[in-house]
């Protein structure tokens, strides 16, 4: 980066008005793009924070000045610049892709993207955006690792393996010449690859023993670890060969060891350097992937078993991969056939394993699944296959192996299973967790003659088997086939029915009452219904399950929001007092990033203050990790909606997030009320929740209240809020609308 005082075409940093900046920068200020807003002029006026992280500069470093004039590369300032422009003034968006030099002198390769904001109305823009994403790691992957990678699967042969691996670093790193020599079995020097180097200087080197001064690729060879010398001119390692280097211009050299899995040197990978100078971060990560590819492509030269390892079995846990288990298990499955002998193969699922990784990180995982497979394998018999199909989904295909013995063999791998398993968790002490699985099993012949139908038929049986709870076993029925084929059709028509008028809300009173009695309407509840054309009423529990699952769950809180607040606007243009709508929404709905915005549009579309508005969430919705719940929470709160824990008690964590959140109403959970007036422990804690929510100041409304003594108990405990069939059913907004009248009647 160049020093601002040098830079001519300094000035103070313009003000930038509107309203886009905030809108642009919200979502980048803190995240890992480095974003410059630029005016007409292309004067940087506003840049994010991410200037200093990414590229070392001072928050204020850019403003005022060019972009070009601000961003340097090892090649001079951005050649590139120029068509950026051209193309982003065309095309009003351009994008490419450079490496750059950061104030600390290290390199980095960068995506720009420079984008026309907004014009001031003769078509000449006013403002532009230029972003800035560090993509090193995806550019040695995709430039190098993927490149190198398919070569050794395709067994290009060693010398233009390694030809290539240096013509890929040298175009990530153009400061650098790169090299590979071999060391042969006699522990001597051969030249391999080096394509910008010598080929008279490079030859000069074979058949030279290595040793404890032999430059710096004969001594790492020796020595078996890295050799720096920044300055070849005075090195005394370099005695004997300074004089061949020297005049090709190099003046540093930086060469570490290819070692094979038993630590023995196979040959060295070298940078060469035009400067008095060491590797910088970029050269130390591109060495790094470049001695796994190399050790990868000599040991794939030495022993062709270990790629075919790598190509068929899967890297973490050494069990048969997809492809390879597909082999297998189709020759077995054939041969059962052929044999006309039976067979039967396991869909295994571990349960809560997403919980295990996004709580405990992907190396806990990693460590699991490893423990998974061995436990698997020391639970079959020899001639029992085990693979994995992917991420924690296994499979065991069992030959000769009849439904009791299968039932047998499958229970004896869910108990194993389910036994605490120690995993290792640097830097801390070992963690003991639980992992069971939910088991499918499939037979041949009587659910399948082929693989593909088995592990089709075994996967829903594993399905069905989690939805009957954790560590649970199910074979295949055919029902479960038709079931599956109905659950594809009904998802097919939630789809179209969301668009086309079939949903409807229904409105259930939450009704305040005293001592003596109800006293009047305090809220409705919006319940969705759905009347299909062909099936009839569709459970609601059914569909808004079905919705979850398929991905509609959005769409469908969507629906029910905007419907019921339209339903409120009629009701207020009518004369009708409804105090308030409430709506439930999903865990889901907080993975929207746009939740808070839609929610704001469409209490303005409906001239609709925050305050009529209720949302009801689970727990789980608080407890997503994934989600940034709280600050939403926050966000819909400084609207003046209302938020409410729906099924409060049922949840393992309710009262320690309780305080914390930012919640005006709390749902005792219907399981307690319909308790209340035969079970002490319900009655002890009903009465603990309605004095929490006195103390805390939150609103308890009583769910599932259905006969007069549940409520006359439940407004002795001061509880005025009381929601269920005896004050009044889920209602249509007309049938809402007479049963109002005869409230106040």
């Amino acid at each position: 980066m160049s020093d601002p005082a040098t830079t001519s075409r300094q000035r103070p940093a313009a003000r930038l008005d509107g309203d886009l900046l905030p809108a642009v920068l919200r979502v980048f200020e803190h995240g890992p793009y480095c974003v410059w807003i630029c005016d007409a002029e292309e004067i940087v006026v506003h840049a994010t924070a991410a200037s200093a992280t990414l590229l070392g500069l001072s928050p204020d470093a850019p403003l005022g000045r060019r972009p070009e004039d601000v961003l340097e590369g090892p090649s001079g300032n951005l050649a590139r610049w120029g068509t950026l422009r051209r193309l982003a003034t065309r095309n009003g968006r351009a994008q490419t892709e450079m490496l750059l030099r950061t104030r600390a002198d290290q390199a980095l390769w960068c995506r720009l993207t420079l984008e026309r904001l907004s014009d001031r109305g003769d078509g000449t823009p006013a403002l532009s955006a230029l972003v800035l994403e560090d993509i090193t790691t995806t550019r040695i992957q995709a430039v190098l690792q993927a490149p190198v990678l398919d070569a050794i699967v395709h067994e290009q042969p060693l010398h233009e393996l390694m030809t290539r691996v240096c013509q890929q670093v040298e175009a990530l790193a153009p400061d650098v010449v790169a090299t590979v020599l071999r060391i042969d079995d006699e522990q001597r020097i051969q030249p391999l690859a080096g394509p910008s180097f010598s080929p008279e200087v490079a030859a000069s080197y074979h058949g030279v023993p290595i040793g404890p001064s032999v430059g710096s690729c004969g001594t790492a060879a020796w020595r078996g670890s890295p050799v720096l010398v920044t300055d070849i001119a005075t090195d005394p390692l370099w005695v004997k060969y300074r004089a061949a280097v020297l005049p090709l211009g190099f003046r540093a050299c930086w060469s570490s060891p290819i070692k094979n899995h038993g630590q023995r040197v196979l040959a060295t990978f070298a940078f060469y350097f035009r400067e008095s100078r060491g590797p910088s971060d970029l050269h130390r990560r591109l060495v790094a992937t470049c001695l796994d590819l190399c050790t990868l492509a000599f040991e794939r030269e030495d022993s062709r078993a270990h790629i075919h390892e790598l190509a068929f079995f899967d890297g973490l846990t050494g069990l048969p991969n997809r492809r390879e288990l597909q082999r297998q298990a189709g020759e077995a499955v054939q041969s059962a056939r052929r044999e006309q002998r039976p067979l039967a193969l396991l869909f295994i699922d571990l349960d809560d394993f997403k919980l295990i990784n996004d709580s405990q990180g992907h190396a806990v995982g990693d460590a699991v699944l490893r423990q998974v497979a061995q436990r698997l394998e020391r639970s079959v018999r020899q001639d029992d296959l085990v693979g994995r199909l992917a991420g924690d989904e296994f499979v065991v295909v069992l030959p000769d192996c009849d439904p009791p013995a299968s039932r047998d063999m499958a229970e004896r791998i869910a108990a194993r299973l389910a036994e605490p398993m120690s995993v290792p968790n640097p830097p801390g002490a070992a963690l003991t967790l639980h992992a069971g699985a939910s088991i499918g099993v499939a037979m041949l012949p009587e659910d399948g003659t082929d693989l593909e139908t088995l592990l089709r038929h075994a996967d829903l049986a594993m399905y069905q088997a989690k939805a009957e709870g954790r560590g649970q076993l199910a074979f295949f029925h055919r029902e479960l086939d038709e079931r599956s084929r109905e659950r594809m059709r009904l998802e097919t028509d939630l789809r179209r029915a969301i668009g086309a008028g079939e949903l409807v809300l229904v409105y259930q009173p939450v009704v305040r009452a005293h001592g003596g009695g109800i006293t009047g309407l305090h809220s409705v509840e919006a319940l969705a219904r759905w009347q299909h054309p062909q099936l009839g009423a569709i459970e609601p529990a059914r569909f808004i399950a079905l919705a979850e699952a398929c991905g509609l769950i959005g769409a469908l809180s969507r629906w029910a929001v905007d419907s019921a607040c339209a339903q409120m606007q009629r009701w207020r243009r009518a004369g009708i007092a409804v105090p308030q709508v409430s709506v439930n929404l999903s865990a889901r709905d907080f993975h929207d990033p746009t939740l808070v915005d839609w929610i704001s549009d469409t209490l303005r579309r409906h001239a609709m203050p925050g305050e009529k508005l209720t949302l009801e969430l689970t727990e789980s919705a608080l407890l997503d990790r994934r989600n940034d719940t709280l600050a939403e929470l926050a966000a819909l709160r400084e609207l003046g909606v209302r938020l409410a824990l729906d099924d409060f008690g049922t949840g393992y964590s309710s009262l320690s997030h309780l305080h914390r959140l930012p919640i005006q109403r709390v749902k005792l959970d219907q399981s307690f009320v319909h308790d209340l007036e035969h079970d002490a422990n319900a009655q002890a804690l009903t009465t603990a929740v309605l004095r929490i929510g006195e103390s805390l100041g939150i609103e308890v409304v009583a769910e599932g209240v259905e006969t007069a003594g549940q409520s006359q108990f439940l407004r002795q405990r001061g509880c005025t809020l009381l929601q269920g069939y005896l004050h009044g059913r889920p209602m249509s907004a007309e049938a809402l609308e007479g049963w109002l009248r005869g409230l106040r009647g």
